[in-house]
């Protein structure tokens, strides 16, 4: 084995990675991120709670191995050679983890309230390329690895058990820190270089902090309600239920409005419905209340008023979500929008438009399209 690293280290190939070794850590944050975007696609599929899994306890074991690698013990062991490479494989797991996680919770149409969270997991996945200088800091390893072990069981549970609610919720969390805790203690109490380098009660402090926030996240209902996600949402002129295929006729937006399906304007004759239709992903045999909370905005206070609030329950397994939709037909002109919520009023996703109103029938930019 040390023939074939001294003949790799001379080759052509081998001298080109070590002259550019300092890209080394981009190209693996690169590589997770192409590796989980090539192969993940639902959550409650078995190949990706395997990948998940696999991430998540190669993590945690390179983890251990690159705080205690230097204990007298790894004397001349296999793994002691190759010390090195250890923070390239903790960038790898990182970037493919928290990459795996963006890609999951960018399928809500709308980020609403959550967007907050969304844009911390995608400043970390980017984040994650300018660690190589600073994966030595045990504070930074830590309190990565907690936010992301927190958001992976906040994930994988509700998905193995098939159900969700706060209390799973507030399990998934303490599990996470339990884990995270175990691990840290473990590793305290196997390394005499992590106990030289680190105060366990500022680390543990840190941790206790980022599990505070999250929750703090959770009750304010800044944090998408995983594993549901919003595939569609929008605002329609019609739907109609044929042969398990759901016909939506509604108003296509301009080509280059690339996030949104539907028109933000919607022109209404007078007595007309307006439909809202959305499909929500679910895992397998994962059951939940689905609620449409319709509501208007009120120029003369400057509020949002709650007109409605409208349920149907979603039933999990359909790759391109539960269907269902609700409508109004006694509505006003003016701004409205649509949160799709769950029982726990955590925001799925927000469909937004403007009721205009004209005398005529209008066909504009109006398609037809089957779900």
């Amino acid at each position: 084995m040390k023939r074939a690293l001294v003949r790799y280290r001379k080759s052509a190939f081998g001298s080109y990675l070590i002259r550019n070794q300092k890209y080394a850590p981009i190209l693996f944050f690169i590589g997770g991120f192409i590796f989980d975007t090539l192969t993940l696609g639902r959550i409650d599929r078995i190949y990706d709670t395997v990948v998940l899994c696999s991430h998540m306890t190669l993590l945690s074991i390179t983890l251990y191995l690159y705080n205690t690698v230097n204990n007298d013990k790894w004397e001349g062991a296999f793994i002691r050679r190759y010390y090195e490479y250890l923070p390239l494989a903790i960038q790898f797991f990182f970037g493919a983890l928290s990459s795996a996680f963006v890609i999951y919770f960018f399928r809500s149409v709308s980020m609403s309230k959550t967007m907050v969270f969304f844009v911390l997991l995608v400043l970390l996945l980017f984040a994650n390329e300018f660690l190589k200088k600073k994966i030595s800091n045990k504070y930074l390893q830590f309190s990565v690895y907690f936010f992301i072990s927190f958001t992976f069981f906040a994930f994988m549970i509700p998905t193995l058990i098939r159900k969700m609610n706060t209390f799973i919720f507030i399990i998934s969390g303490l599990i996470s820190l339990w884990s995270t805790l175990a691990l840290i203690r473990f590793i305290y109490r196997s390394s005499p270089g992590a106990r030289a380098e680190i105060s366990l009660k500022k680390l543990i402090s840190i941790i206790l902090s980022i599990y505070i926030t999250i929750n703090v996240f959770y009750y304010f209902n800044l944090i998408p309600p995983v594993p549901l996600a919003l595939d569609t949402g929008l605002v329609a002129h019609d739907v109609r239920k044929i042969n398990n295929e759901y016909i939506v006729t509604y108003e296509k937006d301009l080509w280059y409005v690339f996030w949104r399906k539907h028109s933000i304007n919607f022109h209404r004759q007078a007595d007309q419905r307006v439909y809202v239709f959305t499909s929500v992903f679910a895992p397998t045999d994962l059951k939940k209340s689905i609620f449409h909370r319709w509501k208007r905005y009120n120029p003369e206070t400057g509020k949002w008023e709650v007109t409605d609030n409208l349920g149907f329950e979603v039933a999990g397994g359909r790759d391109q979500g539960f269907r269902g939709y609700t409508y109004k037909s006694n509505i006003k002109e003016g701004q409205w929008k649509v949160d799709v919520i769950t029982e726990e009023e955590l925001v799925l996703g927000v469909v937004d438009f403007v009721i205009k109103n004209t005398s005529d029938s209008y066909k504009e930019g109006m398609v037809k399209k089957s779900f």
